[in-house]
């Protein structure tokens, strides 16, 4: 819509213009009035905003003339009697308009504190030619247009990102963070100054977070943008350039800031000191995302906690969603146990489920997918193919493994139904630690149960998550925890001895980082809902003060001959061709359960090169090169009577 009352002003401002070339001309020293300047609304409410007295106002359309009107430039110079000077300048303003004040064209006050106006500062102060801002000639102009300079960096928040319109937002959102977004409108709508209090949003719910804030700014009647700490600067003089031309912006569009601190690295002081001081600094609203409460001294600060839905709201959303889907009447619960998802998590599986003429085990392998990609990036995912016919173990350790499996299902009738859930959250985790050397059974048994509870493996190697600098540690054990606490997920720490050994008396401060790494371990360990499982070749080697959080112990002993007769029988396939194959020579093969897969393999690619079904000889061949492998001699008793 053209601004017609913006026109009406600027032609009052080129009556004067004129008026006064007139004036110069016939040398009078005054000249008739003009009519009283008629303002548009965007004027007018870019006056009331930045408080602009009248000589302000009409500088700001003297420089607003220049950019719509080709002879501008002409009359300003002829104002100005210098055919060189054909563009607005504070002389010029100072000398036509009525009301001057020298004060209006200081730094400090509101043209050029704010950055209304440009100046060419390679010249004289009075004489520089002045230009409006162009975010500010777009909005007098009745255009959104975010500023060049920080449209990179600034991410507009709609709720059509976050499935549809508004009250489908409201929809989504559950009760517990409904009633964050009323505790924030109340706190802004009592404040008690003209600078709201800063609000933030505490834990890893990111999505949740940028949730509420965008139901806060609608409900207000706000425009929401996002940032992320990542695009804040380092370098002083870019600090304040983003937070003046955020602050116009915030100003001119009645905006919020969102301030994504997810990412931020709390061993780095500078990026923490860059938070703070743009928290501190800002005037416009602020709602800070960040994982622990950060603490600003200069500024009021609000602080919430936001958390995933409870487990009763989202068992109401599942049925909300899937109301006439019978089938998942009576299993809602092992969802919820075993799914620890966001609103939108649920919203979507449902969709996608729904599209695909759901049964139980769609919804169930759409979670799944769901909540891979948090994990994805971070640790190596397995897929699991060994079934309990694959595993030989002495009879106690398979009740152990099937305790385990029995317990993880019937977590929801434990926790929730019969009420151990209501005596905290610590302690709800099942934990195993699986001792043993290498190669007999550990990684295949947390296969087997990943395979029996139809969840994702994820094996995180300990020598790479301990880092020796102060505080990664932790940060990388968060990031796995925190992703994992969406659920579906079985965690496999491999080599637990290279974080999880005997904590070690304080000698030093290297010691007493070390032990700090080992207390977050635990404490995330006895929060963590889902299955943790942890191997050892030294069981010895893990702290007592560990072993009391660990709920299954299963040691794994190198196989007896029995044993490895038995893993021979069952290691090739059932596609595979052999041919008098003597398990109970084989099991004299001195070897662990991995090793004897090893020689299968080889065996069979041998045999496959040489056209032949696997044999004594193949297997007597791969024997060899595993052994080479160990250093290890093959000895005659070993391989006695083979052929």
């Amino acid at each position: 819509m053209t601004p017609n009352h913006l026109f009406t002003a600027l032609a009052s401002t080129r009556q004067r213009l004129e008026n006064y070339i007139d004036a110069v001309e016939k040398q009078k020293n005054n000249f008739s009035p003009i009519p009283a300047l008629v303002t548009s609304s965007t004027l007018q409410q870019l006056c009331y905003l930045f408080q602009l007295s009248n000589f302000e106002r009409d500088l700001l359309l003297l420089c607003t003339g220049m950019e719509i009107y080709p002879d501008w430039g002409e009359l300003c110079a002829a104002a100005q009697a210098n055919a060189k000077l054909n563009y607005p300048t504070f002389s010029l303003a100072l000398t036509i308009f009525p009301e001057p004040h020298w004060s209006a064209i200081t730094s400090l006050a509101p043209l050029r504190r704010w950055g209304l106006i440009d100046i060419d500062d390679s010249n004289i102060l009075t004489a520089a030619p002045l230009r409006i801002n162009e975010r500010v000639l777009h909005f007098l102009m009745g255009v959104e247009h975010l500023d060049e300079q920080i449209q990179p960096i600034l991410e507009p928040i709609t709720s059509t990102k976050y499935n549809g319109v508004s009250n489908e937002i409201n929809q989504i959102l559950v009760d517990s963070h409904l009633q964050i977004v009323q505790n924030i409108t109340d706190t802004w709508e009592k404040k008690s100054s003209l600078i709201l209090p800063i609000i933030q949003l505490c834990g890893n719910e990111a999505t949740s977070k940028l949730s509420i804030a965008t139901v806060v700014c609608e409900q207000r009647g706000l425009k929401l943008y996002s940032i992320s700490v990542q695009n804040l600067p380092h370098n002083i003089n870019d600090f304040h350039q983003l937070l003046r031309l955020w602050e116009l912006e915030a100003s001119l569009t009645k905006s919020v800031l969102f301030l994504n601190c997810h990412e931020i690295n709390t061993g780095d002081s500078a990026q923490l000191n860059t938070i703070k001081s743009f928290v501190e600094l800002v005037k416009s609203p602020l709602i800070l995302s960040i994982l622990d409460k950060l603490s600003i001294t200069n500024r009021t600060v609000i602080n919430f906690d936001v958390h995933k839905p409870t487990h009763e709201e989202q068992k109401s959303l599942w049925q909300k969603h899937l109301n006439n889907y019978t089938e998942l009447d009576n299993r809602v619960e092992a969802l919820v146990s075993q799914f620890n998802l966001t609103a939108p998590e649920i919203n979507n599986i449902c969709i996608k489920s729904l599209a695909q003429k759901p049964t139980y085990s769609i919804i169930w392998n759409n979670c799944r997918e769901q909540v891979r990609p948090k994990l994805d990036d971070l640790v190596q995912r397995i897929t699991p193919f060994a079934t309990w016919d694959d595993i030989v173990l002495p009879e106690a350790q398979i009740m152990t493994l099937k305790a385990i499996a029995a317990q993880v299902r019937q977590c929801a009738k434990v926790y929730q139904e019969w009420g151990f859930a209501s005596k905290g959250g610590r302690g709800l985790g099942i934990s195993a630690l699986f001792s043993g050397v290498s190669g007999t059974g550990k990684t295949m048994s947390a296969e087997v149960l990943a395979q029996e509870l139809q969840l994702d493996l994820y094996r995180i190697d300990l020598s790479a998550v301990v880092s020796k600098y102060i505080g990664e540690t932790e940060k990388n054990l968060r990031s796995v925890f925190d992703a994992a606490e969406t659920g579906g997920t079985i965690l496999l720490f491999d080599e637990a001895d290279a974080l999880f050994g005997k904590r070690s008396d304080v000698k030093d401060s290297h010691d007493r980082y070390a032990n700090m790494e080992v207390s977050y371990l635990l404490q995330r360990m006895e929060e963590y809902r889902g299955l943790a499982i942890l191997t050892t070749n030294l069981k010895d080697s893990i702290d007592t003060a560990f072993m009391r959080r660990i709920r299954f112990v299963v040691k794994y002993s190198f196989p007896d001959i029995k044993g490895r007769e038995e893993i021979w029988r069952r290691v090739f396939p059932k596609n595979t061709p052999t041919e008098n194959l003597d398990f109970a020579k084989l099991a004299k093969l001195n070897v662990a359960g991995g090793n004897i897969r090893n020689i299968a393999l080889n065996a069979a690619f041998m045999a496959a090169d040489a056209s032949e079904p696997v044999g004594m000889k193949h297997i007597k061949g791969a024997a060899y090169s595993e052994y080479m492998k160990l250093e290890r001699q093959l000895t005659d008793a070993e391989v006695r009577g083979w052929e």
